[in-house]
């Protein structure tokens, strides 16, 4: 009977194991021990700098799996080869990880979604929580172990263009857009429109992080580390969220796919169970160009040539004054 009792105890510590999408520490060195792999989800700079000991890396997979210019993913025989070549397997155990709060390290992780993987998770803390935890870190190279791999693209993970325009019309679908303020407003124009899908809530990515603002913060020398992009506590985002109704599908979009990554991984976490990532985005969306659109504004395509001349302008008279300078 003890036997049977701790059978069925350990049964359900495994499906709540696998039921986790972000795991800290202590779980990576678990997970290493069984022999799960490593993906470290930087560029190879940043990764030949220290990495988790073990750890593979293909560069940053929002630029090795995505055509530079569409920025949607390769055919799936590129991917097959890109991370086979690497080892890295959907079918196996796989912790994902970068610097802390890194949105392509969501991007990897889903991508293994997109293929199969049951047993895929992030290390958001990453590389700086691994370091303040006084774990080893490798500089090594690390020759990795290929696999030939047959992938195929999995249903109720992403969802295209097409399925996005048919679901403006569905009571049961909301959207959820994690770009900034102004991209959401239409004020920062990165795709040939401006502004958002209708009736889309406008939730910044950042709002993930128990500081917002810790990426302007860095850059401005404000702050030294990047303490603030570790996640809010679970009860804080779940008032983050707590205008989705869950019990309708969720579509996440940012500009690419990047970023919504990331708090689709996060709704995930908090319990939400229809969640889909818009693989394309507001770069697809924006260019279907019959797909309403609210705070809509036009690119003024006519007055990029002047803008990239001014831009050219002011980068040479820096340079000649950082010459005076030295």
């Amino acid at each position: 009977m003890k036997r049977w009792l701790l059978g069925i105890a350990l049964s359900l510590a495994a499906a709540g194991a696998m039921a986790q999408t972000i795991v800290d520490v202590d779980f990576v060195k678990q997970a290493m021990a069984r022999g799960a792999l490593i993906w470290d989800a930087r560029d190879e700079a940043a990764f030949a700098k220290g990495h988790i000991p073990g750890a593979v890396n293909i560069g940053d997979p929002t630029l090795t799996l995505r055509d530079a210019q569409t920025e949607d993913y390769l055919p799936t025989t590129d991917i097959e080869k890109l991370l086979g070549a690497a080892g890295i397997d959907p079918a196996r155990e796989i912790i994902v990880y970068g610097d802390r709060g890194l949105p392509s390290v969501y991007f990897g992780q889903l991508t293994l979604r997109y293929f199969g993987a049951k047993n895929a998770r992030v290390f958001h803390d990453g590389i700086e929580g691994w370091r303040a935890a006084g774990q080893p870190v490798a500089t090594a190279p690390v020759k990795p172990k290929a696999v030939t791999l047959k992938l195929a693209p999995q249903p109720g993970v992403l969802v295209m263009s097409r399925e996005v325009v048919a679901a403006l019309k569905r009571p049961d679908v909301q959207f959820l857009d994690v770009r900034t303020v102004k991209e959401f407003k239409g004020d920062d124009v990165r795709a040939i429109r401006g502004g958002h899908i209708p009736a889309a809530l406008n939730v910044p990515f950042e709002q993930n992080w128990v500081d917002p603002d810790t990426r302007s913060k860095l850059r401005a020398g404000t702050v030294k580390d990047s303490a603030g992009m570790a996640l809010k506590p679970r009860a804080e985002l779940a008032k983050v969220y707590e205008k989705l109704d869950a019990a309708k599908e969720i579509i996440v979009y940012c500009q690419s796919g990047n970023r919504a990554a990331q708090s689709a991984a996060v709704l995930a976490e908090l319990g939400y169970k229809n969640v889909k990532v818009y693989d394309s985005s507001w770069l697809g969306y924006s260019s279907w160009l019959s797909a309403p659109a609210e705070d809509e504004v036009w690119t003024n395509f006519g007055s990029l040539p002047a803008t990239i001349k001014g831009l050219e302008n002011r980068f040479g008279e820096l340079e000649r004054a950082a010459t005076k300078a030295r």
